[in-house]
């Protein structure tokens, strides 16, 4: 499965969110997998639809997790 990691500052003011979309699964799915990234990398997040969000610039990390998780980045 593809998915895109992006960092984005837009309507938060200012604040650094690490946006991961492309996630196909059901929402038990999702949510086990925002817990381990949370978890991983001691952060803040939130579900939104089929989008993860992360408090923060997470990118290289959150990219190496998931390719170890199986997802083509």
């Amino acid at each position: 499965m593809k998915v895109t990691v992006t960092m984005e500052t837009a309507g938060r003011r200012g604040k650094q969110v690490t946006v991961i979309k492309g996630i196909t699964h059901n929402p038990q799915v999702i949510d086990k997998l925002l817990k381990k990234l949370k978890t991983g990398l001691g952060t803040g997040g939130t579900v939104k639809g089929k989008t993860l969000e992360l408090q923060g610039d997470h990118v290289p990390k959150v990219k190496s997790i998931l390719q170890k998780e199986g997802y083509e980045i």
